[in-house]
C-alpha cells in the first residue's frame, strides 16, 4: 500500500502518530489503575490480541509464554504478523500498537474485560510501564523488530533475515520501581477462546515450569 499514513483508515489505532508520549505518561502515572492485575493483566493484554488474531483466521491459535533469566517475559504467537505497511516514501511503518492507544478500548465506557476481570486498555498498557520492550513481527512481505523504553521508541524498525512462518513476538520488562505483581496464574492465560497457551520457564525452576492452574 502506497500512501500517506494520514489516510489509512484508523480502526484499532491511528497510523498518522508514530507516537503519544501524553498518553504513555498518563498510563505511568497511573500505573496502578491501568495495570492492578501487575504481570499477569499484561500478559492477558498481548494474549488479547493473539486471540483476536486466531478468531480473524478462523482458527484456533498458538502462544507461547517464556519467563526469561533477566526477568523479562516475552509472548509469541503464531498469527499474521502485527500489520506493517509501506508509504509513499518507501518506508515501513508499523501500526502503531505500542506507543498510541487502542482507539476502541482505552477511553471506552465500558471496554471488555480480560480473564482476570479487569478491563481491557491496549498495548500501551504494557510499553507504558515497561523499562524496556522488544516487539517483533514477521509477515509474509517481510520481518521487523523495534525496541521501547517505556513505550517510547529507541530506534527505528530494524528488517530481519527471512524466515518461514509468521507470527508476532513481545518481549518486556515490567519496571521493578512500579513495585506490581509478578505472579502468574495459568488458569487465567488459557480462558481465551481462540487460542492453545503454553508456559515456559527459563529461569531455572527446579520443577520444570508449573502445572495447569497454578502461579508461577
Amino acid at each position: 500500500m502506497n500512501d500517506r499514513p494520514d489516510q489509512w483508515k484508523v480502526t484499532t489505532h491511528d497510523w498518522s502518530v508514530a507516537v503519544d508520549r501524553a498518553h504513555l505518561a498518563t498510563i505511568r502515572a497511573n500505573a496502578r489503575t491501568y495495570l492492578a492485575g501487575g504481570l499477569q493483566h499484561c500478559v492477558l493484554e498481548v494474549l488479547a490480541y493473539a486471540d483476536e488474531e486466531a478468531e480473524a483466521l478462523g482458527r484456533t491459535g498458538a502462544a507461547v509464554i517464556t519467563r526469561h533469566r533477566d526477568g523479562s517475559i516475552s509472548v509469541a504467537d503464531d498469527g499474521r504478523g502485527t500489520e506493517t505497511r509501506r508509504d509513499d516514501r518507501g518506508r515501513m511503518i508499523r501500526k502503531p500498537v505500542m506507543a498510541t492507544e487502542d482507539v476502541r478500548f482505552f477511553d471506552a465506557a465500558h471496554p471488555p474485560l480480560l480473564p482476570d476481570g479487569l478491563p481491557r486498555r491496549g498495548m500501551s498498557t504494557v510499553a507504558a510501564p515497561s523499562r524496556w520492550l522488544e516487539h517483533t513481527n514477521r509477515r509474509i512481505a517481510g520481518s521487523w523488530t523495534q525496541r521501547y523504553l517505556h513505550g517510547v521508541p529507541s530506534n527505528d524498525l530494524v528488517e530481519l533475515p527471512p524466515r518461514p512462518g509468521a507470527g508476532t513476538t513481545v518481549r518486556f520488562l515490567l519496571d521493578p520501581d512500579l513495585g506490581m505483581a509478578t505472579e502468574l496464574d495459568t488458569g487465567l492465560l488459557e480462558r481465551y477462546a481462540h487460542l492453545t497457551v503454553e508456559l515456559r520457564d527459563e529461569t531455572g525452576a527446579p520443577d520444570g515450569g508449573p502445572a495447569s492452574g497454578d502461579s508461577v
